[in-house]
């Protein structure tokens, strides 16, 4: 019997839904300190470059943990590796707004980052699993929506939460939502064939990796994220610290940056197919580096804070254009180890993340924040050039 298209495609959808509230949750944890910097470094009389430290904290073990969680979930099974992480997710997310100091919290972020390791890359590895390549582009689309949604709640929730409840509260508003997806994911597993249950082999996990780092391709896509994570993720923490300095407000209006950087992407998601269709992959791809770039400058002359938020929204926009198209790309990269393939992509751009607040801050220090965010600007200006050309 010749499959039914219309079963297919439900299936499909609720693959999608599962796993997009699993990356909506891991998102709305992942950056939700940045706003806080100023008001934890005040509790903690610790400065605001160590607070900005928070990000890296959490990226650093997401980042460090993809080169095992990769071949594990190829082996184990994506769907299976992905609820035992979001579990650890929802406990490591709790305990941190009880951290009674600095160096607790950022244990606690450190091992949540480890946790959101293996949700967000091995769900990109599952629907690239389930959805052939004419429509994978436009259903990993929808599933960032999930995605930008965290980050959009992270934004807000800090934004306008923060003289109600403080980041104490938040963390724990964020801990309570990841529990209930991790409660759904485990009464209601994700749709999918039955997973694999093989033995573990680290040898042949690296030769798995050193066969992928030794396509060009691959090569070029890894080194991109790593660039995108430093550029723009590096500026985040530096929101509202800039935005103090100048007078324009504080961790309100850095929040609503962050979550107008959100609005961009749900753009991004709803131009996806229309955008493909009428200018293709690589001149979206290109027009992406502009608005990113075109963006940066003007948080880095933004006169008010309108703005500067209003910057956060064409960044977004600019940003989800390019990072789709690698994401795209990677999952094509290897199809019989999508999943390490998904992983070495995560940790680059985690990489990257890791290392932005420390780029940016060391150019702001050098330089001041004006300019350290128009060269960040600049290099992705020159990113989306390159990846244009394929």
């Amino acid at each position: 019997m010749a499959p039914d298209p219309e079963a297919a495609a439900g299936r499909t959808r609720r693959l999608i839904l599962l796993l997009g509230l699993s990356c909506f949750a891991g998102a709305l944890t992942s950056r939700v300190t940045d706003p806080f910097v100023v008001s934890i470094s005040e509790e903690f009389r610790s400065s605001p470059e160590s607070v900005a430290l928070l990000a890296t904290a959490f990226a650093v073990p997401f980042a460090l943990v993809q080169p095992v969680l990769g071949p594990v979930g190829d082996a184990l099974g994506k769907r299976r590796v992905i609820r035992v992480a979001l579990c650890l997710l929802a406990v490591f997310t709790v305990l941190a707004p009880f951290a009674p100091d600095l160096p607790s919290l950022a244990v606690l972020r450190g091992l949540a980052g480890a946790a959101a390791g293996g949700v967000m890359p091995l769900s990109l590895a599952t629907v690239g699993d389930a959805v052939d390549m004419r429509g994978r582009q436009v259903a990993l689309s929808r599933l960032i929506v999930f995605a930008i949604a965290g980050q959009v709640g992270g934004g807000a929730l800090a934004g306008v939460l923060a003289p109600f409840l403080g980041w104490r509260g938040v963390l724990g508003l964020c801990g309570a939502l990841a529990c209930g997806a991790a409660v759904l994911l485990l009464l209601a597993p994700p749709p999918g064939p039955p997973e694999p249950r093989r033995r573990f082999d680290p040898v042949g996990a690296l030769r798995r990796y050193r066969a992928i780092l030794g396509m060009p391709a691959a090569r070029l896509l890894f080194a991109a994220v790593v660039v995108e994570g430093v550029l723009v993720f590096g500026t985040f923490p530096y929101f509202a610290p800039v935005l103090e300095a100048r007078g324009q407000g504080g961790t309100l209006e850095a929040g609503l940056a962050v979550a107008a950087f959100g609005c961009g992407g749900f753009a991004f998601a709803a131009l996806a197919r229309r955008l493909l269709a009428g200018i293709g992959q690589s001149r979206m791809v290109v027009l992406g580096g502009v608005l990113a770039a075109l963006a940066l400058l003007g948080m880095a002359a933004a006169p008010v804070a309108a703005v500067f938020v209003a910057a956060g929204l064409v960044l977004g926009l600019g940003f989800y254009m390019v990072h789709n198209s690698i994401q795209t790309r990677v999952t094509e990269v290897a199809p019989e180890a999508r999943g390490s393939a998904v992983a070495l992509h995560a940790f680059h751009f985690y990489v990257g993340q890791s290392l932005g607040p420390v780029a940016v801050g060391v150019a702001s220090g050098l330089l001041g924040p004006g300019v350290a965010f128009a060269l960040a600007g600049l290099g992705m200006l020159a990113l989306g050039l390159r990846l244009g050309r394929r």
